[in-house]
């Protein structure tokens, strides 16, 4: 593993008086008895080509990214509209494309929609957020206009994220990948690795944690991150979480605190591919610890909480999709501690979940036949 750069260390001096944290759990440590109930898959909407994220419209409606570089609006009733005009070149390769999308808090009034793309430019590529209005007849975006770029662009196809979130306080938080280069996910002068906190226009919000310090990149709120591909608020305090792609035995769910460090490529845990350790080892003074971590490793996609009243013994459960073992996660916690999990297996590679307006749970496969599946609990 590349050496890390004794400059790169200024960024954890954050709280190095701070003592070690105690070691996280794993996250599946304890079994989760099921839910009353038998739980069911059902196909909701097919013909997709590796779908990597959906949001729910107020009209019930449901708009899908798919990775190759469309955008598509699903119905009530599961038909698949043809592709939205307007969405930018997308470089779709790898790991790249067209990935996550998510509505301005405002939308019913407004209609923007924001989307995070892998885009070609110098050097390579890099992670780049998009807004755009979606048009009245729903056939297209318009007034695109990219308000963000992860800097710098680099070669490769893996690891650009990218999630996407509103916070309560009106700021759009973006979780960004380091690209698999390591050791900026420490360099406060790149926004590899970071989790980004902007306005809705993509400007940066006054009380960011480093907008006054000349040596950072002032919208960055976190670092220290490998591939996040999950985030989403904790319903009733409105927390930030996370979860990341780890190395080998290495998948995280993480807290998010403005400026706090989470420590890759320093710690970490899990090994490289090819077995050695990573960094320093799991921990480190001053540096974040996760809730939980997965080994061996299940490659998480996106997660949610649910908030629905269909299912009252799942209320407040964390589902987590799962890419390497085909699955969706179901954890019950009792704050920020996790304590058991349900796998409910798919079969399939299950990318994004979201809890949909009729109180099931929905999950985006990343196949080249994509599909939506409809996850419900039948009561026998």
């Amino acid at each position: 593993m590349p050496r890390i750069a004794p400059a790169l260390f200024s960024t954890v001096l954050l709280a190095l008086a701070i003592p070690a944290q105690a070691a996280a759990p794993v996250c599946d440590a304890a079994a989760l008895v099921p839910a009353p109930g038998r739980t069911q898959l059902s196909e909701f909407a097919s013909g997709l080509e590796n779908p990597w994220a959906f949001v729910f419209l107020p009209d019930g409606r449901m708009l899908v990214s798919e990775r190759p570089g469309r955008f598509r609006l699903i119905d009530a009733q599961g038909k698949v509209s043809a592709p939205l005009d307007g969405v930018p070149a997308v470089q779709a390769r790898g790991q790249g494309g067209l990935l996550d999308v998510a509505l301005h808090p405002d939308f019913a009034r407004n209609n923007l929609v924001y989307f995070a793309y892998a885009e070609a430019g110098e050097g390579g590529a890099g992670t780049a957020i998009a807004r755009a209005r979606l048009a009245a007849d729903r056939l297209r975006l318009e007034e695109v206009r990219v308000i963000y770029r992860q800097t710098p662009k680099v070669s490769g196809n893996g690891h650009f994220g990218a999630r996407l979130v509103f916070g309560r306080d009106g700021m759009l938080y973006a979780a960004l990948g380091e690209r698999q280069k390591f050791d900026p996910a420490q360099d406060p002068r790149q926004s590899l690795g970071k989790v980004v906190r902007l306005t809705p226009e993509g400007g940066v919000p006054a009380d960011n944690p480093f907008a006054r310090d000349p040596a950072w990149l002032p919208e960055i709120w976190t670092l220290g991150h490998r591939n996040p591909q999950g985030m989403a608020l904790e319903p009733s305090s409105g927390a930030l979480w996370l979860i990341e792609h780890g190395a080998r035995g290495g998948d995280e769910i993480n807290l998010l605190a403005a400026g706090r460090n989470y420590g890759w490529p320093v710690i970490a845990y899990g090994v490289n591919y090819t077995g050695t350790r990573i960094g320093e080892g799991r921990e480190r003074a001053g540096l974040e610890q996760p809730l939980c971590y997965w080994d061996p490793s299940i490659a998480p996609g996106n997660f949610a909480f649910y908030t629905a009243d269909q299912v009252p013994a799942w209320r407040g459960n964390l589902f987590v999709a799962a890419l390497k073992d085909e699955a969706v996660h179901r954890f019950s916690r009792e704050g920020t501690r996790i304590t058991g999990v349900e796998r409910i297996p798919v079969g399939k590679r299950v990318r994004d979940v979201r809890v949909g307006p009729d109180g099931w749970l929905y999950l985006a496969t990343d196949e080249s036949r994509g599909q939506i599946l409809r996850l419900s609990l039948r009561i026998d």
